[in-house]
């Protein structure tokens, strides 16, 4: 694991891969880039060089304990920084849920750095309520309950890592950090902007791969849907469950495989979508 100093803070990425074209990784929120190593792994065999990233706050990345530090456009400008740590012109970028909003912001910052955008279930105007519901209750855990979450951190602690089933592990990866940061993280973004606004994302003329599914109300697939209708070059592809990339990720791995191809083919760009048109894989 490598890493680089941005805003006096360290941010952590791993490498996978190589060649000249390079796709970054942007993991959930509370999660860690762990959570995209089989991804990395398998779009790296396919011929790419993977960078995936810890945001800060996140992971092995410095995790300052105020929330001020905190925010999407924040996030967004990591990744631009990473993109000029490595010397890189463009890279496609792709993100999961926090990762996915983060590329939106990427692209409002340094529309020509990204070559192209796979977002995964984005979090937009469907999903406000539902994300109040299941964060809020945690951000206060984190806030006020100090003492009950370090007994959470130590039991966490106590499972060695690598011991547990790779998702179940990557989950308790969250609960064994400290959880004053990540409160603070939590709290960052609970009072400043979920995305840019919609008049801006229909600006953003790359490629993008827009990923969602049905039945999760902090994923809505009616985002997913919105978001790809709003992009002049989005399309959108509907896995059958927010599982289906982690357990049987074959049909989305080739899926998004074929997109960064896509993406990098000088000569065959994606076409222009007309407005209200989805693609959807079947």
């Amino acid at each position: 694991m490598k890493s680089f100093v941005h805003m006096g803070q360290r941010l952590s990425y791993t490498e996978f891969g190589g060649g000249e074209r390079t796709v970054v990784l942007l993991h959930g929120l509370l999660l860690s880039q762990r959570m995209h190593k089989p991804l990395a792994r398998a779009l790296a065999e396919r011929g790419n060089r993977v960078v995936t990233l810890d945001l800060l706050g996140h992971g092995r990345s410095d995790r300052p304990a105020t929330m001020w530090q905190y925010s999407m456009p924040m996030f967004g400008e990591q990744v631009i920084a990473l993109l000029d740590h490595l010397e890189l012109d463009q890279a496609v970028v792709a993100g999961t849920s926090l990762g996915a909003n983060v590329t939106l912001e990427a692209a409002a910052l340094a529309p020509e750095r990204l070559r192209g955008m796979v977002i995964e279930m984005p979090v937009l105007d469907g999903a406000m309520i539902a994300c109040g519901v299941a964060f809020l209750p945690a951000l206060l855990a984190m806030r006020y309950g100090g003492p009950l979450m370090r007994v959470v951190q130590a039991g966490a602690n106590a499972v060695p890592r690598g011991m547990a089933p790779f998702l179940i592990d990557v989950g308790l990866d969250t609960m064994r950090q400290d959880p004053e940061p990540s409160g603070a993280v939590l709290e960052g973004l609970f009072f400043g902007r979920i995305a840019p606004h919609r008049w801006q994302r229909r600006t953003f003329t790359q490629p993008a791969l827009v990923i969602g599914h049905r039945r999760d109300p902090v994923h809505p697939l009616s985002d997913a849907g919105m978001l790809a209708d709003e992009l002049p070059n989005g399309r959108l592809l509907e896995a059958s469950s927010i599982l289906e990339l982690r357990l049987a990720p074959e049909r989305l791995t080739n899926e998004i495989a074929a997109f960064i191809d896509e993406c990098w083919d000088a000569e065959a760009p994606a076409p222009p979508r007309a407005a209200g048109r989805r693609a959807q894989a079947r």
